[in-house]
């Protein structure tokens, strides 16, 4: 039996509907699975269009409905919200007329297949421009379309260690760190949102849709930096440094009398002598080995102990208040649970509580970004398998005795 959760009870802010959102009238189709396609269409749904997302009758549906925290598919929740499921069976010839039919309505389609799975279906997409011409047809994958991986599975772990990323995460003296999150699929995923919107742009001027191929991998490398760059100018590749930086200092986190951390990024010479002022030490402004970035890198070890024992030395509101009265780049390393009750993040609505059948309200972030005449907003919760079937076939007018015999038949 699924354990059911405890209802929450939140002091944050319930969502806004907002306005129909600036992409109201855009129709998406998303036949993806788990994160990055999902990361894509969240972005398009919050901010109004018509996401539909296709799920297959009688199953599990997107494998990221099985992502649960206590039986909670907190997954799903946060990232389908805003959106409308259509079981559809593509096995089936019925079942792919159906899309055909919502091709033909649509301004993108989404999905993750393997490279090649979309023109073995017989909807690859010269089938679909066949039928739409100004489609924006989003293909994600691991690898890309192209190139000798393009068939091997793309899992955003592979990726994230393939790219260099994790090679430059953690500490010299410690294993590579991958990071605890999906971040090559949430990049990829909001690399692919700019991209359809970019497609639909040169569709509306032109007629014509076109594919994109978007890779996991292409969009994690763009994010570790020039580090490609930097190794053919020197030959080598920096040390893992932790929380430290490679190209500046001070960089790092610093942990407080009362056992919390702070965190302090210092990026220019001028915020720099203001952080040696409010430690009590002006004498490291003119001291040879800080007067750069280039020189407090090469002494970093003396430079973090120096900021550290101030810090160390007073509880986290003692540190936070002292910096910010001298104005200075220093803020606290919070977790999930204290941003809940964040004054900050309350006020400003960074998270809001949205209505939940399982805990009666679920908190989640709000819509990225804010429009001030159209804003986006959250208007309906993430659906349940197949809620939305009979809504979406009228709109294409199966009705009746024909969408009776679909639903008997499993093709729906």
């Amino acid at each position: 039996m699924t354990q059911r959760a405890p209802r929450i009870q939140s002091t944050l802010q319930h969502a806004s509907e907002g306005s129909a959102g600036p992409l109201a009238g855009v129709r998406v189709i998303d036949l993806s699975r788990v994160m990055a396609g999902n990361m894509l269409t969240l972005q398009l749904a919050d901010l109004g269009a018509d996401v539909i997302k296709i799920e297959t009758p009688g199953s599990a549906g997107d494998s990221l409905r099985a992502w649960n925290t206590q039986g909670v598919p907190v997954w799903w929740r946060v990232y389908s919200r805003n959106k409308r499921s259509l079981t559809l069976n593509l096995r089936d010839e019925r079942g792919m007329d159906l899309l055909r039919q919502l091709v033909a309505t649509s301004h993108a389609l989404v999905e993750n297949f393997r490279p090649g799975t979309l023109e073995k279906m017989g909807i690859g997409p010269d089938a679909l421009h066949a039928i739409q011409p100004r489609l924006v047809v989003a293909r994600i994958s691991g690898w890309g379309q192209t190139g000798p991986w393009k068939h091997k599975p793309g899992f955003g772990s592979l990726v994230e260690a393939y790219s260099g990323l994790a090679g430059k995460t953690g500490y010299e003296d410690r294993p590579p760190v991958l990071p605890s999150m999906t971040l090559a699929d949430m990049v990829t995923g909001l690399y692919g949102f700019g991209a359809v919107l970019a497609g639909i742009r040169h569709a509306e001027h032109t007629g014509q849709g076109q594919s994109i191929d978007l890779s996991l991998f292409d969009a994690m490398l763009s994010c570790v930096g020039p580090d490609a760059a930097d190794a053919a100018i020197t030959g080598s590749v920096p040390p893992r440094m932790g929380s430290r930086s490679p190209s500046a200092a001070p960089r790092n986190v610093y942990r407080t009398g009362d056992g919390y951390w702070v965190a302090l990024s210092s990026t220019t010479q001028s915020m720099t002598e203001r952080v040696f002022r409010a430690i009590g030490r002006e004498d490291m402004v003119a001291d040879a080995r800080f007067a750069s970035n280039t020189a407090r890198i090469a002494h970093i070890d003396a430079l973090d102990e120096a900021i550290q024992a101030f810090v160390g030395s007073r509880t986290r509101d003692e540190v936070l208040r002292h910096f910010g009265e001298a104005d200075v780049t220093m803020g606290a390393l919070m977790d999930a649970h204290e941003l809940l009750s964040d004054d900050f993040v309350r006020e400003r609505a960074s998270l809001v509580a949205m209505a939940d059948p399982d805990t009666g309200v679920l908190p989640m972030h709000n819509v990225v970004p804010r429009f001030s005449a159209t804003p986006g907003g959250l208007r309906r919760p993430a659906p349940e398998l197949g809620a939305d079937t009979r809504d979406i076939l009228a709109e294409l007018g199966v009705e009746g005795d024909a969408l009776e015999a679909l639903v008997a038949q499993g093709v729906v």
